[in-house]
């Protein structure tokens, strides 16, 4: 995670001041953050509890107001708006939408209340910062593996592929899709590629089972998915479907059943985001602008309306054999976690026993 720490150490600069020092009081400010939905376990496992633990180690008489919408705009959108009524001072929000939540961001500016977006770049509307990673690469890390391990089985021309990205309504979906036309264009054939709402498993298996059917099971030599969860539901299909040897097949957030898939070789990749330095850096932000600071950052990312200052980390490709290096060495996971019985054997055949 060497670039994501370089990243985000060049834009701790502050032009009022150091986030990470001073008083740790914000005179009892109230930070809301609103996280879009539990489907994706990293959200309710990963970025609620190290967002909300910063926060209180910068300031320990703030309070953090949570909220998750379930993948509902709507409910969000009340969400919000109770926040802003219970006197909420800065909002990080990681919309459902993000292009319909500029209203929201608007009745914020009107209350002179500093907005963070959070994963998920909003439109339409100027705020303060935007924290994420680079979603185009991550799009195109995933291609580049996927192509890779077509080069290594020597299927690249030998058929089609199938291609699951995320959902419509999430900007960052696009830049994934972006980024993996950028590495996966005129290389490989794409035979089926669907846009799945809601990012759901679900959804992403039935997609799966449909490209099946049209295309033949023989004739589909890999799957590009867009994250871990609906990988799992388009391997759920291929087996299913009886697939002797699965074809290779991405994901994205490296949830704990794609690294256990990865060891037992059901799956290719994940991409590994370094969530705890995006919610971390996303918590002093939210500190800093609650104290009345406002840090530099050291980029800035167009939403169409205006240039978003902006923190962008890298994203890493994990493949089997760099999981000890990333996933386990960054404490994302512990061994023991990873290998439970059913993939003892795997990981002992990984090197992680």
């Amino acid at each position: 995670m060497a670039a994501a720490v370089l990243l985000l150490s060049a834009g701790c600069g502050s032009t009022g001041g150091d986030s990470g020092s001073g008083s740790n009081s914000g005179g009892g400010k109230t930070i809301a953050l609103f996280l879009p939905e539990s489907k994706t376990t990293r959200y309710e496992a990963f970025d609620r509890p190290i967002f909300e633990k910063k926060v209180k180690e910068l300031c320990a008489d703030c309070k953090v107001l949570y909220s998750n919408a379930d993948q509902d705009a709507a409910k969000q959108q009340n969400q919000v708006e109770s926040a802003l009524t219970q006197g909420a001072n800065v909002l990080v929000l990681d919309a459902v939408d993000a292009a319909a939540v500029a209203p929201l961001v608007n009745q914020a500016k009107q209350k002179n209340l500093p907005v963070i977006a959070y994963d998920r770049l909003i439109s339409g509307i100027g705020y303060e910062y935007y924290v994420s990673f680079d979603n185009v690469k991550v799009g195109e890390a995933q291609g580049e593996a996927l192509l890779g391990e077509l080069s290594k089985r020597g299927s690249t021309d030998k058929g089609q592929i199938v291609v699951i990205n995320g959902s419509p309504t999430d900007p960052s979906a696009g830049d994934y899709k972006k980024g993996a036309h950028q590495a996966l264009d005129g290389k490989v054939k794409i035979g089926r590629e669907f846009d799945t709402p809601d990012w759901s498993p679900d959804q992403a298996q039935t997609q799966m089972e449909q490209a099946i059917t049209a295309l033949g099971r023989d004739q589909i030599v890999g799957v590009y998915s867009a994250n871990d969860g609906m990988a799992g539901g388009a391997i759920a299909a291929m087996k299913r479907a009886g697939y002797a040897t699965l074809p290779p097949i991405t994901g994205q957030d490296a949830e704990l059943a794609a690294v256990q898939r990865i060891i037992t070789g059901e799956q290719t990749m994940t991409i590994y985001l370094n969530i705890r330095a995006q919610a971390e850096k996303s918590a002093e932000l939210a500190v800093a602008l609650a104290k009345g600071e406002k840090p530099s950052a050291p980029t800035s990312v167009d939403n169409g309306t205006a240039k978003i200052p902006s923190f962008l980390l890298d994203p890493i490709a994990v493949s089997k054999d760099k999981i000890k290096d990333t996933i386990v060495k960054d404490g994302f996971y512990t061994v023991a976690q990873i290998c439970t019985a059913e993939v003892a054997a795997a990981c002992k055949a990984a090197g992680l026993q």
